[in-house]
């Protein structure tokens, strides 16, 4: 898959996260209640939703750049299993935050963007192929700081979608090891 090719997707959702965001603010309309909110019926539409939704123009913008270069170099690099990947990444997380996360509504990407860097760290430890643990350093050298978003830390941050992003990478990495 050519570079092209691998930015396609990660532009296009982040289209629809911004065009979201702008319709949010021009309409006056608070979108957050489509997030996930745990362990209700009603709060199970945010495992589709949440990701598209942000609180606010410096959450979006804070998860606009990891989304864009972790969802690209997933693609890039691992473009026989991307779609898996990332399929069960965007709806494992969200399903897990609403199994375990406390009664908040949930939004953002960023439980999304853990399971990207979950994944592309692991899988070099799991493949033990050169570029994948090539891959796996870069992702720990630019990204390693994510790790102090899996702790609840900052009031307000939703470190529960961070922890099992990160964990179901880590799954989806495990499981892919031999694709």
């Amino acid at each position: 898959m050519t570079l092209k090719n691998s930015i396609k997707l990660p532009l296009l959702l982040l289209a629809s996260f911004w065009i979201i965001k702008l319709i949010e603010i021009g309409t006056g309309n608070n979108f957050g209640d489509y997030g996930i909110y745990p362990r209700t019926i009603e709060g199970l539409k945010g495992i589709l939703f949440s990701p598209f939704l942000h609180g606010s123009f410096l959450h979006l913008i804070s998860n606009t750049f990891p989304f864009f270069i972790l969802g690209t170099t997933l693609i890039f690099f691992y473009p026989k299993i991307y779609v898996k990947v990332f399929i069960a990444i965007f709806l494992l997380t969200g399903f897990g935050v609403w199994l375990i996360a406390r009664p908040a509504f949930h939004i953002g990407a960023s439980g999304v963007i853990y399971g990207f860097a979950g994944f592309l760290i692991f899988s070099g430890i799991f493949k033990r192929e050169f570029k994948s643990i090539l891959i796996s350093i870069a992702i720990v050298i630019f990204y390693g700081g994510l790790v102090w978003g899996i702790f609840p830390v900052i009031l307000g941050i939703s470190w529960e979608s961070h922890l099992v992003g990160a964990l179901v990478g880590v799954l989806c990495a495990y499981i892919f090891r031999k694709e």
